[in-house]
């Protein structure tokens, strides 16, 4: 009697320390949608202001057609990504032509001191640093739980619940890697 005993705690042991893992998967799982949810509430704010700055700059910038043109192009295909790998690169494209756009209005000195403009470059500059800090809270999130997936015994339970990898949400734009050049 005392062997099955043994058998029964030993068994109850590992069922409670498997039901952990998979508990802690899930937290895991949550919080990289979570942290998601982060990025994509700021990446909707970004989106709504960048209509309102092309209004406002349309009237200044007539020769800039183009960059207004591919600064619209950009945020439909990040508005309509679906994957996280898919809004990554459309969130890079659109990142590349804003900072063309910002080089562009150097040429203007009317419009860099416009009230409005400034107001809405404002707004849009604090809301990258805001999708800034979310990527960055997101991808840890990311890291955690695809290092819970890979790592042993947890693997087990992954494999078996099929959690699967979630992909970082990089910076592809070559631009935002340089470091900045100061003059002077």
């Amino acid at each position: 009697m005392s062997a099955f005993l043994i058998f029964v705690i030993v068994v109850a042991v590992v069922a409670m320390y498997a039901v952990q893992i998979y508990n802690s998967l899930v937290r895991l799982r949550n919080q990289v949608k979570n942290a998601w949810s982060q990025i994509d509430v700021q990446l909707k704010r970004r989106h709504d202001l960048i209509p309102n700055l092309i209004e406002t700059v349309k009237g200044y910038m007539t020769h800039e057609r183009d960059t207004l043109e591919n600064i619209t192009k950009a945020r439909s295909a990040a508005v309509d990504a679906s994957s996280v790998g898919d809004k990554s690169k459309a969130e890079s494209e659109l990142s590349g032509a804003l900072h063309k756009f910002n080089l562009v209005v150097e040429n203007y000195p009317d419009l860099k001191a416009n009230q409005n403009f400034l107001s809405l470059q404002e707004e849009l500059t604090s809301t990258e640093n805001k999708i800034s800090f979310a990527r960055q809270s997101y991808n840890d999130q990311v890291l955690f739980y695809n290092n819970k997936i890979e790592m042993f015994p947890s693997n087990i339970l992954a494999g078996m619940f099929n959690f699967t990898k979630e992909e970082f949400f990089e910076i592809e734009v070559e631009a935002e890697r340089e470091a900045p050049k100061v003059k002077f």
